[in-house]
């Protein structure tokens, strides 16, 4: 299990909001340390790998438990 430095609710918010705070919440961040973001919109898989690829922020894992999409982020 990843331990999360900070945890985002975003569970209820359709993207690109999940998306905003989570780059929010990043520049709050040092490097190494991890982001967990709770979303339930299917949209956040896509929109958070594209911005990753241009961040350089790192997905260490994305797992669904039920509606919810968990996105766990270290800070580059």
């Amino acid at each position: 299990m990843i331990r999360a430095d900070r945890v985002i609710n975003a569970r209820g918010l359709l993207c690109p909001k999940p998306l905003l705070m989570a780059r929010q919440a990043l520049k709050t961040l040092q490097s190494g340390q991890v982001l967990q973001v709770i979303a339930d919109d299917i949209a956040t898989r896509m929109t958070f790998h594209a911005f990753l690829a241009q961040s350089g922020d790192e997905l260490l894992e994305l797992s669904e438990q039920g509606t919810e999409i968990h996105h766990y982020i270290k800070k580059k």
